[in-house]
Parts: C-alpha cells; structure tokens; sequence
C-alpha cells in the first residue's frame, strides 16, 4: 500500500495499497476450487498474534492463498506444509543490490525460497510500488532472480514479477482508454516484455476507494465503487460497466495493450475498503465491498468473464502505520476479533 498522495498523477487513481491474504471472517469454511480470493499479510504493527496463530485462522477458514511483502521466517515455517499458496516479496531496500550482482540474487533465493522447501510459493515479487529513480533496478533484479530460481530448479514453479501502484494508470473510465502515465511507460514497457517472455502476471494494487475519495474519475456515485449501482454506470463501446473494480482490471489490461504487450495477465494483488479514518471509511462500506469483491471476482470483467485472481488489504488493522485510513483496512483485529462479518462462499 502506498502511504502518501502523489499530487502530480492528478488524473491518476492515487495510491497502491498493499494486501493479500484470503479473508478470513466467516464461520463458513471454503473450498480451494472456490476460492478466487486471497488475503494480505501485512505486519506493520507491533501487537500482531503469532505468525502460527494467523496461518492457524487461514487453514481454518479454507484459505488457500496469502500475500507476504517479505520472507517472514516465523511465518514461512508456519505455512510449511500447509499447501496454502504464497505471494512473497522482495522488499524495495534490496533490490540495488539484487540487480548488480547475480550472487546476491542466488544467495537471497537461497536463504529465503530454498530454505523453505515445504512451502507453496507462487509469486516472488520483486518489488511493490517502486517508484522514482528505483525503479531502474527492478528489471534487473527480475532477471537475476529469475536466473537464481533457473538455477535452483524452481524456475517453472514460481513466477517472478512486481506490483504496480494506481499511482500508474493516468486513464481508468473508460476502460478501454486505459493508459500508463507518461512518467511510468519507460519503467512498465521493459518490466512488461519479461513478463511476456517468462509468462508471469503483473500484478496491480487496484483501489475503488481511493478512485471515489480522490476523484480521479469524475463524481461518480459511490455505489459504483461498492458493487451496489442499480445498473451501468459507464457505457464502453459494448459493454457496460457496474463497478469501478471491473473498470480499472480492464483499464490496466488496456494500457498493457496500448505499450505493444500481449499476453499478460492481470493479478489484482490489493485491493480493499477503511472501516475507519476517511472520507466514506465505515464499517458498513468495507464490509459491503469486501463481500461484493468476494460474490464478484469469480465471474470476471465485461471483456475478460473469467476468475479475477484477487488479494485483499488487510489481515489485520495495524496500528504503525499514518494515522488514519491507512491504519484502519483490516478484517480483523489484532485480537483476532473480526472488525466485521463476512462470508467466503462464492456465488
């Protein structure tokens, strides 16, 4: 999640969050086909339970997928074994490094993928939300670790790629105008091409919330942003648009288009609602998203009708971040007491 406005992106949808970690509110507990949504497992916080208390609530709600934006040892060999699928991240502070020297890049896949052998990792995420003169080294990074895993014999088991912000996207409405900033496009292309050469996703920390707080497509209604609009709102050539979710999925596949890439795939690795702290930040309207989110993901976009692979911010309130919505995402409480109800069943 990105803490912070970037005033110059003033058509942009500001602001990546950050999660991924299967919600985990219901009673009910879900199957691994039906599950199309993961859950963020965020750690900026100081009275979080245990890292086998949380992988302990996944198994025990049938999630079966989970973001981690580091290698956490403790939570790692709790999801040993557990066949839960994991989204780990190579933090933003080490990727200079990572880019310049190919043995550092083998020594930290060592330490942090092959020493975990039981563990179902699925994504490596070479960095989340870089931005600024970093991002030159992002590509890099992903070559060598790419080469690291080839190396290791994991390359055909786990794809390596990096987490864009909303800060990105200069056009969301309509979707099919989509299109990347013109400061981002000289960063994107190259990270694209290898994504299309190694059959990796991008993944696109996507935030409805911040579209209507920030008006970065117009007044439109908040009901377009909570999955409840009576009808389409947004009308793109021949289809029609209920939500702000399926717009902006669509809007990123579009400015992939528009830089010559085909064939990659979209994974929306955040997205979520405040229940506090903000403008429209309730319990009732993140418990009305988030359960939206769930019923909808499985059924597509207008122009792509199949499962949206979907991570959701946050596992926990955490309480070291800005003071405000940034502290106020999660579906539970450091407690483990839910900060609202939700069911994981799928329709």
């Amino acid at each position: 999640m990105v803490r912070g406005l970037v005033p110059t992106l003033h058509m942009a949808l500001l602001l990546g969050l950050g999660v991924f970690v299967s919600i985990l509110a219901s009673t009910t507990t879900t199957t691994a086909r039906d599950a199309s949504v993961g859950g963020c497992y965020g750690m900026s916080a100081n009275n979080l339970p245990p890292a086998n208390t949380v992988i302990s609530m996944l198994r025990d709600n049938g999630i079966t997928s989970v973001r981690l934006y580091a290698p956490d040892s403790a939570a790692l060999a709790a999801l040993g074994g557990t066949g839960i699928s994991v989204m780990v991240g190579v933090p933003n502070n080490v990727l200079a490094d990572l880019a310049t020297s190919a043995p550092a890049a083998a020594a930290w896949v060592r330490t942090n993928i092959q020493a975990h052998p039981a563990v179902s990792f699925q994504y490596l995420v070479v960095g989340n939300e870089v931005a600024g003169g970093d991002t030159r080294f992002v590509v890099p990074a992903m070559e060598n670790v790419h080469s690291a895993l080839a190396a290791a014999g994991l390359g055909g088991a786990i794809n390596v790629t990096t987490a864009i912000s909303q800060a990105t996207i200069a056009v969301h409405v309509p979707p099919s105008a989509g299109e990347f900033t013109n400061e981002s496009k000289p960063f994107l292309l190259p990270v694209l091409q290898f994504l299309e050469r190694t059959g990796a996703p991008l993944l696109a920390n996507l935030y409805p919330y911040f579209v209507y707080t920030y008006k970065a497509a117009g007044d439109l209604d908040v009901s377009f942003m909570l999955f409840t609009a009576p009808g389409t709102v947004v009308q793109d050539g021949e289809y029609g648009y209920q939500n702000m979710f399926d717009a902006s999925v669509d809007a990123v596949h579009a400015a992939v288009e528009r830089l010559g890439v085909s064939g990659v795939d979209v994974v929306v690795s955040e997205t979520g609602w405040p229940s506090a702290g903000g403008e429209a930040a309730s319990v009732e309207n993140a418990r009305t998203y988030n359960q939206n989110l769930v019923n909808h993901v499985g059924k597509g976009t207008p122009r792509r009708p199949w499962k949206v692979e979907t991570y959701v911010f946050a596992m926990f309130n955490e309480n070291l971040k800005e003071n405000g919505v940034e502290q106020n995402w999660g579906l539970f409480y450091p407690s483990t007491d839910r900060v609202y109800p939700i069911t994981f069943i799928l329709n």
